[in-house]
């Protein structure tokens, strides 16, 4: 009898991506002879390589291995190996924001969206793993249930339609087997309609606490202001020009202030220095070091999005910023159901971090409410223990272990699951 076991992982977007490389690995943990194909970026490919080195390492060695690697290899008995399709690696192309980008590269999606779907007709995998990527992926999923495939759905990261769309929670349920979510409130809100739920913590809250506690975190420049515009070209050619400015107005008044921005990649900080250049503003580009300069910066300009919640592990006080295309602002604003933007004030149920959108991201209205946290340091201590107290909501143990588990569970892989 075959009793292979072939996941699909399909992400589209950076955070995606790092949570679904640990996921494959925690998977490999706990059933080392899992095999995956779908898409993704470069940190789920390199685990995918990976774990296929493991196996040719484990099958050349043989008898001969360590015990841990005989056990490992006991365990592969299990499953037999198919050729696997490539791992594509889409992100380049399947990283966009907003309504206005989607449009634009509508043609590619539809090619991609049948090219993904023709490789489940034939790859016959037990389940798919569809990690955030609401847009592409819940589609994705009611075309495999259209198409009645015998295929196992999981939704790692839930999409957040309890922001702009709850309607949308009865038809998922319809679609999906397995919610696995890291906001302790959605799981009332999808067990609700049906749809079985595990809340396993935010894996991203995990990481960093971990790494601050072997860490000793460096001391906070009190004068340092820290820029995070994002981490794509639009999101960054949207907001950098603006906190560029609004720190101009700063030192106009607090001329011993100084600036740092993050750059995600050495493309984004190339864009972003010829930026500050034009400005003729004194900020220095980091490349690669966003959570170090977290760390010592005394307060910060930050995107909407991941790096708002890393700021909060972090305990730096900040302002949420955030411009989109307006076509995309105007349909979001009909949609959206939620009182704020930013997941902490969201967490809270109240405004902690002030939100800065559209109209309202003035480099004025940026510099002042800034200077204001810098010439009152017991308004950033205020801040800075209000984000710790709702981090604390999040933080758990083995994040990726308990979702790697539910998902083996429900796949009738109890042997390997963790309790």
């Amino acid at each position: 009898m075959d009793h292979s076991l072939k996941i699909f992982i399909l992400s589209g977007e950076a955070s995606g991506d790092t949570y679904g490389a640990a996921l494959i690995e925690a998977l490999r943990l706990q059933v080392p002879a899992i095999s995956f194909i779908g898409a993704g970026g470069p940190k789920m490919q390199a685990a995918i390589l990976e774990s296929q080195i493991k196996d040719s390492e484990v099958t050349s060695e043989g008898e001969s291995s360590s015990s841990s690697r005989s056990a490992k290899f006991e365990k592969s008995l299990m499953y037999s190996h198919h050729p696997m399709k490539a791992f594509d690696h889409w992100m380049e192309e399947s990283a966009v924001v907003g309504l206005s980008d989607v449009l634009k590269k509508y043609g590619y999606f539809r090619r991609k969206f049948s090219q993904f779907l023709q490789e489940l007709q034939e790859e016959k995998p037990e389940a798919i793993i569809l990690i955030d990527y609401p847009g592409f992926n819940l589609r994705l999923a009611k075309a495999i249930r259209r198409q009645k495939l015998p295929i196992k759905i999981f939704y790692y990261i839930s999409p957040q339609v309890w922001a702009w769309k709850k309607n949308r929670i009865p038809k998922m349920a319809r679609l999906l087997d397995l919610m696995i979510c890291i906001f302790p409130f959605e799981k009332e809100l999808y067990e609700s309609s049906g749809l079985p739920t595990t809340f396993v913590g935010h894996p991203l809250v995990e990481t960093i606490m971990a790494s601050k506690n072997q860490t000793t975190p460096p001391l906070r420049e009190k004068n340092l202001l820290a820029l995070f515009p994002g981490s794509r070209e639009r999101e960054v050619r949207r907001l950098f020009p603006v906190m560029i400015l609004a720190f101009k107005e700063m030192i106009k008044s607090e001329p011993h202030l100084c600036a740092q921005a993050a750059a995600a990649t050495p493309g984004l900080a190339t864009i972003m220095q010829s930026m500050v250049q034009e400005a003729d503003v004194p900020i220095s580009i980091t490349i690669g070091k966003a959570s170090e300069l977290m760390q010592r910066a005394t307060f910060g300009l930050v995107c909407s999005g991941t790096a708002t919640l890393e700021a909060a592990c972090y305990g730096l006080p900040y302002l949420l910023v955030y411009k989109v295309a307006w076509l995309t602002y105007i349909v979001g604003k009909t949609l959206i159901r939620v009182p704020f933007l930013g997941i902490i004030n969201i967490l809270a149920g109240r405004l902690i971090v002030r939100e800065f959108i559209q109209k309202e991201a003035t480099p004025k209205a940026l510099a002042e409410t800034a200077l204001k946290y810098f010439t009152t340091p017991q308004a950033c201590d205020h801040l800075s223990k209000q984000l710790s107290e709702v981090i604390s909501t999040l933080h758990g143990q083995g994040a990726y272990d308990k979702a790697a588990a539910t998902m083996l569970e429900y796949l009738n892989l109890k042997k390997y699951a963790i309790s």
